[in-house]
């Protein structure tokens, strides 16, 4: 694909503690880890020939309205994943560009808001007859009860928290004991309602969706543990995700999914129908397990996930055939042809 040909004006707009350096020269990768995302889009904007201007911010608007007064983007790339601390504030910050008719990349406000409360997303693709886990939330203050119908085992996780937070062996539980244990534990832990939803053994497989009403897809990526103890369940853990020596004991990789054509077509379907159900649009990665008889169950609907060169979204894109600058071109191209900006 050929790169846009015109020079913008882009602010990257990111976490006031995620400003990357302009050089990396003598850092090690533990020092760059915390910020290699922010640092590989904004020095291959800059290699593309864009003007690049980073922005972070923490809990203060008013450095984005100056910046945009200040700089006059052709674009704002987000990458904020939360504001003042709050992961679900990051959509409004979203809601604050558009009213401020400014151009943006990644997902709208609605988009945000359906696909980060797992509850309500669950609920919207159950309607459109699309497979996912049963559920039960629990808010904090409230009694924990589980619903008659509600069959062990279950996975207890934070509703809205992403990266795995709280989710450890022990987030599996299988007695009610045990669950209003985990569910506890959410509540001191992340302050925010816990979710308890079924447990389905079988393969943790990512689906890459760049676009906005023209989707594209990238070749299914599987999580595969190569060391995983017996009896263990297959999930991504807190610890898994960003230890990485215990990656390396747990033999942790992420490759492309076997699996047959029908298989991929029917994945390739659904990963199209979910992404317009809940109004996504931008770039997003779909989180499915796929069960020991074959069906596809959505877990997380991600939008503006970890764009890092190497990592699971960039390395599916490329498996597709679109390399890493060619991807921040298409997300640069879909923000600024996105309808809900006048």
């Amino acid at each position: 694909m050929k790169l846009l040909q015109r020079k913008l004006n882009i602010i990257t707009l990111m976490h006031s503690d995620l400003v990357p350096p302009e050089s990396i020269e003598g850092l090690k990768e533990k020092d760059i880890q915390p910020w290699k995302m922010e640092y590989d889009v904004q020095a291959t904007l800059q290699n593309m020939g864009h003007h690049v201007h980073p922005v972070g911010i923490y809990s203060d608007l008013g450095i984005v309205t100056d910046a945009l007064d200040r700089v006059k983007p052709d674009i704002v790339f987000n990458m904020l994943e939360e504001f003042d601390g709050q992961v679900l504030f990051d959509q409004h910050v979203v809601s604050f560009l558009e009213l401020k008719r400014a151009r943006y990349t990644g997902c709208n406000p609605r988009g945000l808001t359906l696909a980060h409360d797992k509850a309500l997303s669950k609920k919207i693709l159950a309607y459109h007859r699309i497979p996912v886990p049963a559920f039960a939330v629990f808010p904090p203050g409230r009694k924990v009860k589980r619903p008659p119908k509600l069959a062990f085992p279950l996975l207890v996780k934070s509703l809205i928290d992403e990266g795995s937070v709280g989710i450890s062996r022990a987030s599996v539980v299988s007695d009610d004991v045990a669950m209003m244990e985990r569910v506890e534990l959410i509540h001191r832990q992340t302050n925010n309602p816990a979710i308890a939803e079924q447990y389905i053994p079988g393969r943790e497989i990512y689906v890459s969706v760049v676009g906005n009403e023209r989707l594209q897809t990238s070749n299914p990526w599987e999580l595969v543990l190569e060391h995983l103890p017996e009896g263990a369940p297959n999930i991504a853990t807190s610890r898994l995700k960003w230890d990485y020596a215990h990656q390396t004991k747990m033999g942790m990789t992420t490759r492309p999914a076997e699996l047959d054509p029908d298989q991929r077509r029917n994945l390739d379907q659904l990963s199209k129908r979910i992404y317009r159900a809940l109004h996504l649009s931008g770039y997003a990665r779909l989180d499915f397990r796929m069960s020991t008889e074959g069906r596809f169950y959505l877990l997380e609907a991600n939008p503006n996930p970890c764009l890092s060169l190497g990592e699971d979204f960039a390395e599916a894109m490329e498996s597709a055939g679109m390399g890493y600058a060619a991807l921040l071109d298409r997300i640069l191209r879909l923000g600024l042809s996105y309808r809900g900006v006048a």
